[in-house]
Parts: C-alpha cells; structure tokens; sequence
C-alpha cells in the first residue's frame, strides 16, 4: 500500500503548477534581453530588484495574514509569514512584466474589497478581525460554497493568490522538507530506484 498520503499528493501538485505558472514572465524578460543583445548573467549573490514594490505597510499586513491562513505552517515548514512570503509577493506583482502587471491589479484590488468588505461587516479591516470572522469572510469567496455576483471579485482574488501563495511558499528552501526534497546529497551505495509506490501512482509498473 502507498504510504503518500492525499495530501501530500495535493501539495506536490500545487507547488509543482504554481511554480511552473510563475515561469512565463521571466523566460519573457530573458528573451526579451537576448533580443536586445543584453547578458544574462545575474549575481545571485547580491540581490538588486530593479522596480519598486508597490504594496503599502496596510496591504502587506493584510497579505501577510491571508497568506498564512492559506498555509498554515506545521512541524515540517514554517508559516509563509517566517519565511517572507508576502514580501516576496509584494516583489512578484512589482515586476514590470505583463503577466505580474496583471496579477498586481487582482491583487492589490482584491485586498482592498476584502478590506472594504471587512470595514463594512465588522468595522475593522482584515488583519484586525478574529480569526473566526476572518474565516468566516473567506468560506464566502474561497469557493467551497456557491459564488454569488456579490462576491464574485473576491473569488477571483482568492484564486489567484492561492497559487501565487502556493508557488512562493514551496519555491523557498524551509519548506523543501514538508514536499519529502532532499536536494542534492550523496547516496551510500548504488542507486535504489524510484520508490514502487510513486511508480505505481504514475501507473508505470512493468515498464
């Protein structure tokens, strides 16, 4: 019997598309700078964003918050709020690419009619709510349950920042070991082989 669980199943699927969903805006930019005859040679080793962040300290505490009720955290990775998940995102949406152009308009309006909204029933916007009224907020556009027109744009919010959370969370190293990744470690002995029950979950016994 497999001993991989549904969910771990599920979040080797998010990481692996929403990672990959968050690739068309850089190979973009490189071909962009080998059109134009620029080298593509970035120095890893001292960070430079060229844009700025457009995210203000109000949008961010509310990202932050939104991004780790999305993931929680556990014994085998840190919450996304550890790990600078909403400033990552903050970056993300500032590049001047059309993908993260587009991105920035979902999310920057989406914080502010959720903020809207939480003003509107509670008096207080998202961050500043109990966590029982800010799940309460989110059951209504997550799409667990029926999307009225009301609530329609918080829906298309919530969507995309979950995989925007998703890619940017599993993309960072401390959270490596909750996906079952070692990197690149040496083996003792010869190579043992995919393990039969990712074999068998492919459906690729006998080949």
């Amino acid at each position: 019997m497999s001993t991989i669980s549904r969910r771990d199943i599920f979040k080797l699927l998010a990481a692996a598309s929403a990672a990959g969903a968050m690739l068309p805006s850089h190979l973009a930019a490189q071909e962009k700078a080998l059109a134009r005859g620029d080298s593509w040679d970035p120095d890893f080793l001292k960070k430079s964003i060229p844009w700025e962040k457009p995210l203000v300290e109000s949008e961010l505490a509310t990202l932050t918050v939104l991004c780790d009720i999305i993931i929680p955290g556990d014994a085998d990775a840190p919450p996304p709020s550890k790990i600078g998940v909403a400033d990552f995102l903050n970056e993300w949406i500032g590049a001047p690419y059309v993908e993260n152009m587009a991105d920035r308009e979902i999310i920057r309006g989406g914080i502010g009619w959720l903020d809207t909204r939480c003003v509107t029933l509670h008096g207080n916007p998202f961050a500043k709510l109990t966590p029982a009224q800010q799940t309460a907020i989110l059951d209504g556009i997550c799409g667990s349950a029926e999307i009225t027109p009301e609530l329609a744009y918080g829906n298309v919010f919530f969507r995309k920042l979950r995989m925007l959370t998703l890619g940017g969370y599993y993309s960072h190293s401390a959270t490596w070991k909750s996906l079952g990744y070692v990197g690149n470690v040496p083996i003792a002995g010869p190579y043992p082989g995919v393990p039969d029950e990712i074999i068998k979950m492919l459906g690729l016994e006998g080949l």
